[in-house]
């Protein structure tokens, strides 16, 4: 049984070898090296497809009601929505304050399907909403790109600096939609 074993052993070692002559014969190294490293980059991307980053929007587009995440507005949003804490979409609620800065999204509405630009201000300078939050990052960009970038608490620029909910504000048609 042992010689068995070992008779395959050898063969399966001259079958590899012959293998990999004829491939060094055909194949440089950088050559083989491309090939394998795109075959392991495309091994370890391969699990993560498809991934639905959408969390139902493609799907609940059309919610007309602006205490819902969903609601077309607040494609861009992340953080606790301002209807649900005494304000409205574009206004803070009584005892806070816009952020002196902000950032920018363009959302499709649901109504006339055309393209908007959203600015979407943080409210300041009360404890934190805690209800309703959101996280949508249609069009977000890393965060060298301070303007386009969901993550920061853009509270820091006023003197009350803690962070309470989001408005999302139409500043315009945009030129795409």
């Amino acid at each position: 049984m042992l010689k068995k074993f070992s008779r395959f052993v050898t063969a399966l070692d001259d079958v590899a070898e012959a293998g990999s002559r004829r491939s060094a014969q055909r194949l440089g190294r950088r050559s083989f090296l491309s090939i394998l490293g795109g075959a392991l980059v495309g091994g370890t991307a391969l699990p993560m497809l498809p991934f639905d980053r959408s969390g139902g929007r493609a799907h609940a587009r059309g919610v007309k009601d602006d205490m819902a995440c969903e609601y077309w507005r607040y494609c861009a949003l992340d953080g606790f929505l301002c209807t649900c804490c005494g304000g409205t979409v574009s206004s803070c609620p009584p005892g806070s304050e816009p952020s002196a800065v902000t950032w920018v999204g363009t959302c499709q509405s649901t109504q006339d399907g055309k393209s908007y630009l959203i600015s979407y201000n943080d409210c300041c300078g009360v404890t934190s909403c805690g209800r309703c939050p959101c996280n949508y990052n249609v069009g977000e960009r890393p965060g060298y790109r301070m303007g386009v970038h969901n993550d920061i608490n853009w509270c820091m620029a006023n003197d009350r600096g803690s962070y309470h909910c989001t408005v999302a504000a139409v500043i315009g048609v945009s030129a795409a939609g």
